[in-house]
């Protein structure tokens, strides 16, 4: 292997161990548990250890090692971290191979798991779906925006009237936020109901076999890392209080949080303003009373550029190129609105050879 790929090879490992090591340190100052603070300053440590061998591996060469400085997308990552939290940016974070993400589904690097002292303290590891919403947000927008833009420019291609392109761009944004919407809500509202299906059975079998449910719950922490005596007495503490032991059991046996099963009606609202918010951006220009031919302009520009945004945004969730996934996006979206815009163009009354 030539000196310069063995060169580049070690200046890599160099660079991905400082970027975690940065990364960490973000996450646990943005961390709240303190569990999961230590945790993750433990790592950041760690990362450096490595990347110290890595660095005398590069000067033992002869090699010149320049000052480090994050990539874009690991500060973007690291505002996110600051507003969002990290549990709720694990996908955005698994991207970056960022290590000890499992602790919070309550298995850390570590074998054992800590037992929690409180039921508050158990649903804090269910809790937090600001992860989700953002990569639903992001979805929801691509979906409005690629499907009205190519409505948009489907009737386009068969009007030259701009009242009826904006016409069909209103009917066309509400027909599917609504859709969207009804759609978030009967799933919603459905795995609400599961969920609530599931708590009423574990409360049944709590009054009928609570010793039972006792031992099932001190058998889940013993396979944690625990002993199983010990694990007995701190399940047998937390459950003896009976307005916490069904909280308790959801938590660790279902892995449902009662506090947070989620509103049907947030979620449809969510849908509905995500997928609006994208399919209002080609109406815009027919909206403001410009000609066809300008109009048509504009919505494809604003609608290329939002769409290479969108993909380079969805980036950070596959861990791509930004450059990449956004030039994929603007592709796939064109391609779309050119062949509705010719369909609309052949089927339009006036179309040559149409009867």
């Amino acid at each position: 292997m030539p000196h310069y790929s063995i060169s580049m090879s070690l200046f890599d490992s160099w660079f991905q161990e400082k970027q975690s090591a940065w990364l960490y340190r973000i996450i646990a100052a943005a961390e709240s548990d303190r569990r999961m603070r230590r945790l993750f300053r433990r790592l950041a440590e760690q990362s450096d250890v490595q990347a110290a061998i890595w660095e005398r591996r590069i000067q033992a060469e002869g090699s010149p090692l320049p000052s480090f400085e994050p990539t874009l997308r690991a500060r973007l990552i690291g505002r996110l971290v600051r507003v969002f939290g990290p549990k709720a940016l694990r996908p955005v974070l698994a991207s970056m191979k960022i290590r000890g993400l499992s602790a919070y589904s309550g298995r850390g690097l570590e074998m054992r798991h800590p037992m929690p002292t409180s039921v508050e303290e158990i649903g804090r590891r269910h809790k937090g779906v600001a992860g989700s919403n953002l990569r639903a947000a992001v979805f929801g927008v691509n979906d409005g925006l690629l499907s009205n833009t190519s409505l948009i420019l489907g009737m386009a291609g068969a009007s030259t009237e701009t009242s009826v392109v904006a016409m069909a761009g209103i009917a066309g944004l509400l027909a599917g936020a609504l859709s969207m919407a009804a759609g978030e809500y009967i799933s919603m509202r459905s795995q609400r109901e599961l969920f609530e299906y599931q708590i009423d059975l574990e409360r049944a079998e709590l009054a009928m076999f609570p010793e039972e449910e006792v031992e099932e719950l001190a058998v889940i922490y013993a396979a944690r890392g625990m002993s199983l005596q010990q694990a007995r007495r701190a399940t047998r503490r937390m459950m003896s209080d009976p307005e916490n032991a069904l909280d308790l059991l959801a938590r660790e046996e279902l892995g449902v949080n009662p506090d947070d099963l989620g509103s049907p009606w947030g979620a449809a609202l969510f849908s509905f303003l995500s997928f609006s918010a994208g399919a209002s951006l080609p109406l815009v220009p027919f909206l403001l009373g410009l000609d066809m031919h300008k109009s048509i302009q504009v919505a494809g520009v604003s609608a290329g550029v939002s769409l290479f945004v969108i993909g380079a945004c969805l980036s950070l969730f596959t861990g791509r190129s930004a450059l990449l996934g956004g030039l994929r996006m603007v592709l796939i979206g064109g391609l779309a609105g050119v062949v509705t815009y010719a369909i609309g163009a052949l089927i339009a009354p006036d179309a040559p050879g149409v009867i």
